[in-house]
């Protein structure tokens, strides 16, 4: 059923609103896929902390545009569907990617996260990243890390000085029979 031109301008200002909103934008061809297959997938962008909707591509292009992005021409070829990540970019990318691992008619076009396009292997590198729980945690590991080893440094001397003391007090106590 045809779009009316108030529906299509709802829906432009609705994906000008998500890539407002999104830290990374995938686009996603979906051709062949059932119904059950994108079920799938719209949960596991859901727990990921984003969302997974299928796009008309003019408008697509047109809200992707508006927002200040430029679209290479492949991106907008054949089916597209586009994974929102609100939250944790590398997380969803890792459940993009393996949601869409059993099914052969997905295929990740690319992506962008800032203004930055993304390759689709881009993408799938930023699958292999940790989650950015994980990556704060190293961070602050890291952080943490030249601090410890002051205060170790620091105490050394304390230490060794307690070690000769004792060492010396053992020898000194006379040896009971």
């Amino acid at each position: 059923m045809a779009k009316t031109k108030q529906q299509k301008e709802g829906m432009l200002a609705q994906y000008v609103e998500w890539f407002d909103k999104s830290q990374a934008i995938f686009l996603v061809e979906y051709a062949g896929v059932t119904m059950k297959e994108l079920d799938i997938l719209r949960a596991k962008a859901r727990e990921a902390g984003g969302e997974f909707h299928i796009v008309k591509n003019t408008l697509a292009q047109k809200a992707l545009e508006k927002a200040g992005h430029t679209v290479p021409p492949e991106y907008m070829e054949k089916s597209t569907a586009i994974g929102f990540a609100f939250t944790d970019v590398a997380s969803f990318s890792k459940a993009l990617t393996e949601a869409t691992k059993g099914m052969e008619a997905i295929k990740i076009k690319g992506g962008f996260m800032g203004t930055e396009v993304l390759a689709p292997a881009q993408v799938k590198m930023l699958a292999s990243l940790p989650p950015l729980p994980v990556m704060r945690a190293q961070l602050l590991g890291v952080l943490q890390a030249p601090a410890s080893q002051l205060v170790r440094t620091l105490a050394e001397p304390g230490r060794q000085v307690a070690f000769v003391v004792k060492a010396f007090s053992e020898k000194a106590a006379p040896v009971a029979a």
